[in-house]
């Protein structure tokens, strides 16, 4: 079995490779939208705001502040440059469990958020900026994915991503559709800067056309089977991998996140998508999130902080 702390970092690699690429594509639909200065675009901002923390802390920040805080402030734990400032790190403490040509797109793209152009190339053209870190993400994960052996470590650093993937795709959609405390997004402009905060206008379209709809968004984000950032498709591939790391563990009680993560998948699989209206959105995103919250933990109780006797041979 693979040490607990090389185990943690792969999961926390993918998790902040994750994070730090739907806070670029966040970032760039907000600024986009503001180009046009309508209602819309207030509302797209206001997704942001709460997609990414409170709202209220934000409030006196021009959306334009707040896309360049996300981008560059080193102080917010979820902003893009600590996220891949952590990827790193966790990177460069697995350095041997990793390829170089995986190593250097991720140090590469670390470099050009943290060196001292970096806020000088963001006011130069945030778009641009935003959108060469998408890029250098997606060649980071092919890289892992063409060079590394897709073993055990491969199964960590893909459950991280996924799960963190799940997770950033529930948040926006409980934000459009299951507030309490705001009226769900019915504005065709906001919609589709939701569609593409997901990464999804194009393969909507193409299921849907021109129907924007916000029932149909709901449907195709959350149980589309072949989208890869539906919540079906994520928590499928979440259940997949632990399922594969199942077979390097030698108890059985270390069934617990699989089991939590097979109930998820079938939760979604399963449901009643034919009769899914928007007031059923806050329930079910709530269930998605308070069962990924739960998959995280007993992945750390399984394989980062499991108990000396279970460490032991019997």
């Amino acid at each position: 079995m693979m040490l607990a702390r090389v185990a943690d970092s792969l999961y926390w690699i993918g998790r902040y490779v994750e994070r730090a690429e739907h806070m670029c594509r966040l970032s760039d639909v907000m600024l986009n939208a503001t180009l046009d200065r309508t209602d819309a675009a207030a509302q797209v901002t206001r997704i942001v705001q709460a997609a990414v923390g409170d709202p209220e802390t934000d409030a006196v920040m021009t959306p334009y502040e707040m896309a360049r805080s996300l981008a560059l402030n080193r102080e917010d734990h979820g902003s893009i440059t600590t996220s891949l400032s952590r990827a790193r790190e966790n990177a460069r403490q697995v350095r041997d469990q990793i390829t170089t040509e995986t190593w250097e797109r991720l140090n590469l793209v670390y470099l050009r958020v943290t060196g001292d152009g970096a806020a000088k190339a963001f006011q130069d053209g945030s778009s641009n900026f935003l959108n060469e870190i998408i890029s250098d993400l997606h060649m980071f994960k092919g890289a892992a994915d063409a060079t590394m052996s897709h073993g055990e470590g491969w199964g960590f650093l893909l459950l991280g991503m996924y799960l963190e993937r799940a997770q950033l795709i529930a948040r926006l959609l409980k934000v459009c559709f299951g507030d309490d405390k705001q009226p769900p997004v019915t504005d065709h402009s906001a919609l589709t800067s939701l569609l593409r905060m997901s990464c999804a206008l194009e393969p909507y379209l193409r299921r849907y056309t021109a129907d924007i709809q916000p029932r149909l968004i709901l449907e195709f984000l959350m149980f589309d089977e072949d989208f890869p950032r539906s919540l079906r498709f994520t928590t499928s591939r979440i259940a997949e991998h632990l399922a594969g790391l199942g077979g390097y563990m030698d108890h059985a009680r270390h069934t617990g996140p699989e089991r939590l993560a097979g109930r998820l998948k079938a939760r979604l699989q399963y449901a009643d998508v034919a009769n899914l209206q928007i007031r059923d959105a806050s329930p079910m995103v709530g269930t998605v999130l308070d069962e990924c919250a739960a998959i995280h933990s007993d992945i750390y109780d399984t394989f980062v902080a499991y108990s000396l006797e279970m460490r032991l041979p019997a």
